[in-house]
């Protein structure tokens, strides 16, 4: 996926309200939305390096919207509206092995039991409806391993469920982690966190859902899924 337009590099002042930070670009200080609810735990460090894209929209009260950040010498997408296009996009290419030969592609399709909807739905003749939940992966602890979620996730939780659901009923249900950082080499639930995560992602494991992870390279050009990650739960 490459940005439309030239991103903005500036300097990170403060993240606050969850959806706003301040940042320092050449021109002054604006006022930037951020497309993320997470806690974005060492991704938010005031002085940080960051990217922003510019819209030029009237309608639109922020022109400015944080995608990335510089931590340590690796760059991470901070966008959660971006994970969905990005394994779309990688499906598309077949870089995604495990979910290629389907014949269409539907974003955001009702389903289930507690009114969830499905990121991706995969659909071809002859072959059981693929259902993939696709989450942002931008935490990381020591030793290179990525950590989700990065705060306590209700809604989290509540996808798992679902596709456990799936399952049963004889369909193909997919848990994707987009990790858009490449300086890790696994995926963990984040039990210290959020341990009711922790417990569903294992329960849902051992029913038989699919969980994989993906490795995105980011840059300030373009961000792209490329490499296939372990999903690890000690």
């Amino acid at each position: 996926m490459r940005f439309a337009a030239k991103l903005v590099e500036g300097r990170l002042i403060r993240r606050y309200q969850r959806f706003l930070a301040d940042v320092q670009l050449e021109g002054g200080v604006v006022t930037a939305a951020c497309p993320n609810t997470g806690a974005l735990t060492g991704c938010s460090e005031p002085g940080s390096r960051v990217w922003l894209s510019e819209s030029e929209s009237a309608a639109r009260k922020y022109r400015h919207t944080w995608e990335i950040v510089e931590v340590g010498k690796v760059l991470v997408g901070i966008n959660t509206g971006l994970p969905n296009r990005l394994a779309e996009e990688a499906i598309a290419a077949g870089a995604i092995e495990e979910l290629a030969g389907y014949t269409s592609v539907r974003r955001e399709v009702a389903f289930g039991e507690e009114r969830s909807r499905i990121d991706l739905l995969l659909e071809a003749p002859r072959r059981k409806a693929c259902y993939v939940e696709v989450k942002n992966v931008t935490s990381a602890a020591a030793g290179g391993v990525a950590l989700f979620p990065d705060c306590v996730s209700v809604r989290a939780s509540k996808h798992l469920r679902e596709l456990m659901r799936l399952k049963a009923r004889g369909l193909r249900p997919v848990q994707l982690y987009c990790v858009q950082r490449g300086d890790v080499d696994e995926v963990r639930p984040a039990d210290a966190i959020d341990p009711e995560y922790g417990r569903t992602l294992r329960e849902a494991h051992a029913a038989g859902v699919e969980v994989m992870a993906y490795r995105a390279k980011v840059t300030a050009r373009a961000i792209t899924l490329e490499r296939r990650i372990p999903v690890v739960c000690p």
